[in-house]
């Protein structure tokens, strides 16, 4: 059994990046980081995200609109921002406050700044295989690590465990696509499939991506499956200092002596998100200077 290492890939992928924007001439990559209230994951995520784009060398803008802002307010912001020749890429931390309209606000950001990748016309770029459009951070990031862990999805039965417009729909289309390492034949899963546990052990890949701490079990896993753990979640436990301990959708200690490869949580898939949000905002930098 292989651990498939994200902070290792999502460092080769910093690097790269990095080595590309320290050899143009120019004006830099930036990125506006908008992010409205203090909820504390969204301040550490934001976090992440200037200091991966100064060891890059992307300019981050963080804006931080009070908490109280209206809807049309945010508009005109994005607005401003879509207007701006000096801002390659725009995101919007979510979760917002209650009383925006999340989706609304992700659809205003203009789609070749939409370097999240959940505006409509990029989803649908995605559905075409166009190339010049954004995929959401974290499908895109499953896709770079299966690709550097050498497991080709050609021929194989994928099988994706939720049905997210962040995570399970973009990655379904993604290794569906006619593609040298895609090419899979893929089954989408949610809370209404019947036969769950038959479905998940035809799986060649399993990428789970269903929101519920260790889900996933040794009797949902075929024997030699390579399983993607996209979950993030907080379990109660009174022997660490913070009280919780994170775990992935997949039960590790269960799950992994199965597997051929397989990621951990933390250090797997969540590092490739931030790492590919940089991949997209070089991508609008490169995009808006051939322009």
């Amino acid at each position: 059994m292989e651990i498939i290492d994200g902070n290792q890939v999502a460092a080769s992928i910093i690097a790269e990046l990095k080595a590309e924007v320290a050899s143009s001439t120019g004006r830099k990559p930036c990125i506006a980081l908008v992010r409205v209230g203090d909820d504390p994951a969204s301040v550490s995520y934001v976090k992440k995200k200037q200091a991966s784009a100064a060891e890059i060398g992307i300019e981050s803008r963080l804006i931080l609109p009070p908490v109280t802002i209206t809807q049309a307010e945010l508009n005109q912001l994005i607005d401003d921002l879509n207007a701006d020749a000096t801002v390659d890429g725009i995101l919007v931390q979510s979760p917002l406050p209650k009383g925006l309209d999340e989706v609304a606000v992700f659809r205003r950001i203009a789609a070749h700044k939409d370097v999240d990748g959940f505006h409509t016309l990029n989803l649908g770029k995605l559905a075409q295989e166009d190339e010049t459009g954004f995929v959401a951070c974290t499908p895109a990031g499953i896709m770079e690590l299966l690709q550097r862990a050498g497991v080709s999805l050609s021929g194989k039965h994928v099988v994706v465990l939720g049905r997210s417009l962040i995570v399970g729909k973009p990655a379904a289309l993604l290794a569906v696509q006619r593609k040298k390492w895609a090419n899979a034949t893929v089954t989408i899963c949610h809370s209404q499939t019947a036969n769950l546990p038959a479905l998940t052990r035809q799986a060649d890949v399993l990428i789970a991506a269903i929101g519920k701490a260790e889900f996933v079990t040794a009797d949902m896993v075929k024997p030699g499956a390579v399983v993607i753990d996209v979950g993030v979640n907080r379990v109660p436990d009174a022997t660490k200092k913070a009280g919780y301990r994170l775990t992935g959708d997949v039960h590790f200690p269960t799950v992994s002596p199965l597997c051929t490869k397989i990621t951990p949580v933390p250090g797997g898939v969540g590092p490739m998100t931030v790492a590919m949000l940089m991949k997209n905002t070089v991508k609008a930098w490169r995009q808006n200077r051939a322009a």
